[in-house]
């Protein structure tokens, strides 16, 4: 079966998973325990007679795309790059639904799809729907030596070639979207250099387009949100004025991992609660990926799971975004993706809720 993306970039999530599951493993007690701890004075969302509908004034989306009612739905669709469009469309079919935001992987080689910031796809795909773009300092594919390194694009040495053509076809592309620059960097430390370096190179590529005159970038910083990691994130952070949203990747591994079941409460509250309080207490807030293992010994486990979602991503001050990843990682037991039609009918019902009903900008 074809990967979602070509074979190096498989093998380097395959890299960022395993270190995260390193931390994951360490850290589950004290996660379990700070969720705990901090449960009693976390605030809950108004019930949702008490909300004003989608088409108030007062849930009218802001510039920076954040649905003040609710929160978008979105996920991860396994897709070829030309592809998309129909791989979205038969997602969608299934859920019922059409997504708020489409999420697509891109690297930094300068020819083909893979490097192709927005494609004719994305295009396609974004007439109706919010697009997240990944764009990873890698060259998948590519030699040791045409790997970009954090130093290199804060230097500007890779403006002409990448930074500026990228920067350009976002700005022709006019609709707003949302880019996050190299996801999950806190597994890159120190492979492939230090938090200030990475800090530097996003605030080049943030100031970059900002000279090129690019306006409809909103700037998604997503981490693991592992607790392993805590020490590390306030070091890569950029800072307030360099980020629009916080992102974070949380899932339910179970044996793919080796690691006990976790519910979807468990994977979300006590990130969502160390974020608040030690990243910003207002920044909005995006489940950028999230989803489960199946447990076959156990079939309806995995729609139990999905069943949970409505009610605590209300509970989570300032989520306004949950994408769906709906693929496998690489290894044993590392299918993430709706392994049934109970499955597909729990998140069908999940993501019916008015609260993920916003009405979208375009």
């Amino acid at each position: 079966m074809p990967s979602p993306v070509p074979a190096a970039p498989r093998s380097s999530r395959a890299v960022r998973r395993g270190l995260r599951a390193t931390a994951l493993v360490g850290a589950l007690l004290v996660g379990a325990l700070l969720a705990g701890a901090l449960a009693l004075g976390r605030e809950t969302a108004p019930p949702d007679d008490a909300r004003p509908p989608a088409d108030s004034p007062e849930c009218r989306v802001t510039d920076l795309l954040v649905p003040p009612c609710g929160a978008w739905f979105g996920a991860y669709v396994r897709h070829d790059k030309p592809d998309l469009e129909e791989k979205v469309l038969a997602y969608e079919k299934r859920l019922g639904r059409k997504l708020d935001i489409v999420y697509a992987y891109h690297d930094m080689s300068t020819d083909g799809l893979e490097g192709q910031l927005v494609t004719e796809q994305e295009r396609k795909v974004g007439r109706e729907r919010m697009l997240l773009l990944s764009w990873e300092s890698k060259w998948w594919g590519g030699t040791a030596e045409q790997q970009p390194r954090w130093t290199q694009i804060s230097s500007g040495a890779l403006d002409s070639t990448v930074i500026d053509v990228q920067a350009r076809r976002i700005k022709e592309y006019g609709r707003k979207l949302f880019l996050s620059f190299d996801l999950e960097m806190d597994t890159r430390v120190p492979a492939s250099g230090t938090p200030q370096e990475f800090v530097a190179a996003w605030r080049h590529v943030h100031d970059r387009f900002r000279e090129l005159g690019v306006t409809n970038v909103v700037w998604t910083w997503t981490i693991t949100g592992y607790p392993g990691n805590n020490e590390l994130f306030p070091k890569l952070y950029p800072g307030d004025a360099y980020v629009d949203w916080i992102a974070y990747d949380r899932y339910n591994y179970y044996r793919c991992h080796d690691t006990e079941w976790e519910s979807f409460a468990r994977t979300q509250e006590g990130v969502h609660e160390w974020v608040r309080r030690n990243l910003s207490a207002d920044k909005p807030l995006m489940l950028a990926e999230f989803g489960s293992a199946d447990d076959p010994d156990r079939p309806e486990r995995q729609a139990e799971w999905y069943e949970e979602v409505p009610r605590v991503v209300k509970k989570l001050d300032g989520v306004h975004a949950a994408l769906q990843w709906n693929w496998r990682d690489p290894g044993p037991y590392c299918d993430l993706s709706l392994a049934r039609e109970s499955s597909w009918r729990a998140l069908r019902k999940a993501v019916a809720d008015p609260f993920f009903q916003q009405n979208r900008p375009w």
